[in-house]
């Protein structure tokens, strides 16, 4: 019998509760858990009644996981469960590239603790193929050097050794390329190649050894649920209660996820993915790099003395469109399309003139699953509690393999990772990413990601014009120029010749515009977006803020403030019409959420927080609502449309729309009021900007919105009332210091690492989420601080800019790096957000004090070239024409404890 757990951290369900207690209810269960199963049960007798976990999928990461449990002392209650041959079998087919580079950190290390593990592996004895024969990154374009000189500078922080080297020097690396057209290489010596299927067996013989149950020729029919949670699954040789239940189904992970009730969307679709082989080539060193072209969107490299190629098309071909995914490895097998990798072997013969005379061993077209946004998924399922996923792996799944499988084992077993895996996780998505025919659109341009010059703001050209808010056509007539975030379009900047072109035009002439940073530099919209955010400070500006997460949450009683005040850091039981901003934390006192919370009425509250926390901090709440259904939490993102007034005359402006006063005294800075604007009523009108800056935000009901915009329109003329997008806002709130989630905050940050813990109420009398981790962190004292800082000696018309992820240093030594970055308009110079730390001869962090932060003499290293900087650890006054006392007495990010918000107790 598996007892039903409720989602609330702090009360058992009465059900799990009585069953212990009463016969006839646990017969009752029982039936109900025996009917759940009965239509599948055929039982071998080879899997156990019980086991803790359960794993899909005994492909290479599956082993992993259920390695790391068996590490962790979960192995006698864990099963893998494969419906082919583990592995896939001794046919299987990869690349096998282990390279340790990756977009982000969190990514390079799991990569990492996988080299580690592959290691620690071969030294016991247990074959796994891994061979370091290095790495190496050669450059066709400036750019591409540009992006090497980058990834140097960051592997001082991430732990990587590299260098650049010259086409010479890439030519003694590698005998077999040509050199004549490239300026230069990145060379990684710690990167290598491995053998998935080996490294596969050999985990799952580890696992075994530690009392882990395998099973080959095993299919999952269903993974049974109840109460939202996995009780059991239900497999062709019986079925079997389990607590957790983990999806590595790889190829199958899709399809798997829809074998639940509720099913588990995994927005994953399949491409066509080409491996070149020749016959064996005499006088071949086994120890040939890796090399990787990727201005040429190839790779090869030295396999059993032949050479192996492949490449990722910058447009692909999706596979199995209109056909039914295959049950087996070998389905994958599809007829190579010679007139599709066409591009790719015509590269290679260019990078390797010698192929020419080597003799063709096969030529292979095997289909591979991408995700929409080129990340790979691991983490919880929103939909079903202890569901876990880890898919989505894009051809590098043993890169990945060991860091994942012991992430998600940690996860397990201790409630948290190592490893800050918030940015993998499946609530990054929403149900539209999973529509099939945006997977298959999407997937044609996700492959040629891999190798394609990643630009900062990157956009994706195909699953467009999905979520629009009310007044998109407005604001496309207006000159906006879009990026899109959790497939919503909102505007980057307005761009005055575009709005002149729609003025001029017919409406089906008008062109939709995607956001473009083709630069490492000052980029094009430079003076564009500072004439917004001039008018952000100094005049009036509307911006549209609708993709902002708004969920709202209420009860009858009081239950939902008990539950805030829970999850919440800061005390939420303020006045009615108050705003208050506060984290909600998680066990270790990182944020699991960011948001600003109104109290709309004694039991009734609405949360602002970002757009891609849309599904996060939704599940986040809703695993720890009160079991009885006291509290009601709905999502109303997709109901109201935000529209931002920023300025210092947007009081001016807003109160020629509406008759309710709008003076300081009657609507103060961090308030709520309901209003009338224009012809429409019920208007949630805020007294905040989330910048810093003066203004409002208006939730309007969305059947008002047009109406609304275009009262504001008009009003707005005689102030010369301006369009902003939302790079003008990361300027504002860059400059300002403020600090925001996704991009600076994550669930390892804490709020005393970023100067919020004035925001931190531990004497509200609630034991709220990760108090005890924060006063412990308080009595320690801080190991990471959040800084601001200003570029100096440095010339933004001609020197490259920064674009986060640049390491920074404190008297000649790395102390941290940038998190987000942008122009000052009003510094004139580039500001550069960031953590430092005070690091040991040994690269362990020591308690911070504001004394050594401020002491040191700072440098931020941008692709090799280190500039001067002057440090902030407090939100600074930024001169202005329009002085005014709220927007001056309004400090986001400071070391000390003050009241908040400044009229809280009016």
């Amino acid at each position: 019998m598996v007892f039903i757990r409720a989602y609330s951290n702090r009360s058992c369900n009465a059900l799990s509760v009585a069953s212990t207690h009463c016969p006839l209810l646990k017969a009752y269960l029982d039936s109900r858990r025996n009917q759940k199963c009965q239509k599948y049960s055929t039982s071998t007798g080879a899997l156990p009644k019980n086991c803790k976990v359960a794993i899909c999928g005994g492909g290479v990461m599956g082993a992993s996981v259920a390695y790391h449990l068996a590490q962790l002392g979960w192995g006698p209650q864990t099963i893998v469960i494969e419906q082919d041959k583990l592995g896939g079998g001794e046919n299987s087919f990869s690349s096998d590239l282990v390279g340790v580079f990756k977009p982000t950190l969190s990514q390079v290390r799991l990569c990492q603790s996988s080299v580690k593990l592959y290691q620690e592996l071969e030294s016991q004895g247990f074959q796994t193929g891994w061979k370091q024969c290095g790495s190496l990154c050669v450059a066709r374009t400036r750019d591409r050097m540009t992006v090497f000189r980058r990834m140097k500078s960051q592997s001082v922080s991430w732990g990587i050794k590299c260098e650049i080297v010259d086409p010479q020097k890439a030519k003694e690396l590698c005998p077999l390329i040509r050199i004549d057209d490239i300026k230069g290489a990145m060379w990684i010596p710690e990167d290598g190649v491995a053998d998935s299927y080996k490294i596969c067996l050999s985990l799952l013989e580890a696992a075994k050894q530690k009392g882990v149950v395998v099973l080959e020729n095993c299919k999952l029919l269903e993974v049974v649920c109840d109460n939202g949670k996995v009780v059991a699954i239900d497999t062709s040789m019986g079925s079997v209660d389990c607590d957790y239940y983990v999806n590595c189904g790889g190829f199958w992970a899709r399809k798997i996820g829809q074998r639940s009730n509720p099913s588990v969307k995994i927005p994953l679709h399949p491409v066509e993915h080409y491996y070149l082989r020749t016959n064996e080539i005499s006088n071949l060193d086994s120890l040939t790099p890796v090399v990787r072209d990727q201005d040429g969107s190839i790779y090869f490299r030295e396999l059993n003395g032949c050479i192996l190629a492949g490449g990722f098309q910058l447009e692909a071909k999706p596979a199995f469109e209109n056909a039914k995914c295959p049950d087996n490895s070998a389905g994958r097998q599809l007829l190579a399309d010679w007139d599709h990798f066409h591009v790719l072997l015509e590269q290679l013969l260019h990078r390797v003139p010698s192929l020419a005379n080597a003799s063709l061993d096969s030529l292979l077209n095997i289909a591979e699953t991408f995700t929409p946004d080129c990340k790979w998924i691991v983490g919880q399922a929103p939909e079903i509690a202890n569901y876990y996923v880890a898919a989505g792996m894009k051809t590098v799944g043993i890169s990945a393999a060991g860091g994942v499988g012991q992430g998600v084992a940690q996860t397990i077993v201790n409630g948290y990772s190592q490893y800050d895996l918030y940015e993998l996780e499946m609530s990054r998505f929403l149900g539209l990413h999973n529509n099939r025919r945006f997977l298959r659109d999407r997937v044609r341009e996700v492959p040629g990601r891999h190798y394609s010059l990643q630009y900062p703001n990157n956009e994706f050209i195909t699953g467009r014009n999905l979520r629009m808010s009310p007044i998109y056509p407005k604001l496309k007539e207006a000159g906006a120029v879009f990026e899109q975030v959790m497939g919503y379009e909102r505007p980057t900047w307005f761009e005055p010749d575009l709005s002149k072109v729609h003025l001029h035009s017919y409406t089906n002439t008008r062109k939709f515009i995607t956001a473009k940073t083709k630069t490492f530099g000052k980029p094009d919209w430079f003076d564009i977006v500072e004439a917004e955010y001039e008018a952000c400070r100094e005049n009036v500006s509307l911006l549209d803020y609708s993709s902002f997460t708004k969920l709202d949450i209420q009860s009858k009683g009081r239950e939902v403030v008990d539950l805030l005040q829970y999850l919440c850091s800061n005390d939420v039981d303020v006045p009615i019409g108050s705003i208050i901003h506060t984290g909600m934390q998680n066990v270790r006192g990182g944020y699991e959420n960011d948001c600003s919370l109104i109290r709309l009425s004694e039991n009734h509250y609405m949360m602002i927080a970002p757009t891609i926390q849309q599904t996060r901090c939704k599940i986040w709440i809703q695993r720890h609502l009160p079991s009885d259904n006291s509290v009601s939490l709905t999502d109303v993102t997709s109901m109201f449309t935000a529209i931002c007034l920023m300025g210092p005359f947007t009081r001016h402006l807003l109160s020629e729309m509406t008759e309710t006063d709008l003076s300081p005294k009657s609507f103060p800075f961090f308030t709520y009021k309901e209003l009338d604007v224009g012809l429409a009523n019920g208007i949630r009108a805020l007294n905040l900007t989330h910048t810093g800056e003066l203004g409002y935000v208006l939730y309007i009901p969305n059947e008002f919105a047009l109406h609304v915009y275009n009262s504001l329109i008009e009003a707005g003329k005689k102030y010369n009332l301006k369009h902003a997008g939302c790079y003008a806002m990361k300027a504002l709130r860059v400059e300002k210091f403020y600090a925001f989630w996704g991009q600076d905050l994550d669930t390892s940050t804490t709020p005393l690492e970023c100067g919020r813990s004035w925001r931190v109420k531990f004497d509200k009398g609630i034991n709220f989420i990760g108090r005890d981790a924060l006063l412990r962190q308080q009595e320690e004292g801080i190991k990471r601080i959040y800084v601001q800082l200003l570029l100096n000696d440095h010339d933004p018309d001609t020197e490259l800019w920064s674009w986060g992820g640049e390491p920074i240093f404190r008297d000649k030594k790395y102390v941290g790096a940038t998190t987000t970055t942008s122009y000052g308009f009003t510094f004139k110079k580039q500001v550069c957000l960031g953590f430092v730390q005070n690091l040991d001869k040994n690269g362990n962090a020591l308690p911070l004090t504001n004394e050594y932060v401020m002491s040191g003499e700072y440098e931020v290293e941008i692709a090799g070239t280190r500039y001067p900087a002057k440090v902030n650890i407090n939100s600074p006054n930024l001169p202005t024409k329009y002085p005014d006392k709220e927007r001056e007495s309004y400090l986001a990010t400071r070391d000390k404890m003050v009241s908040e918000p400044l009229l809280r107790n009016n």
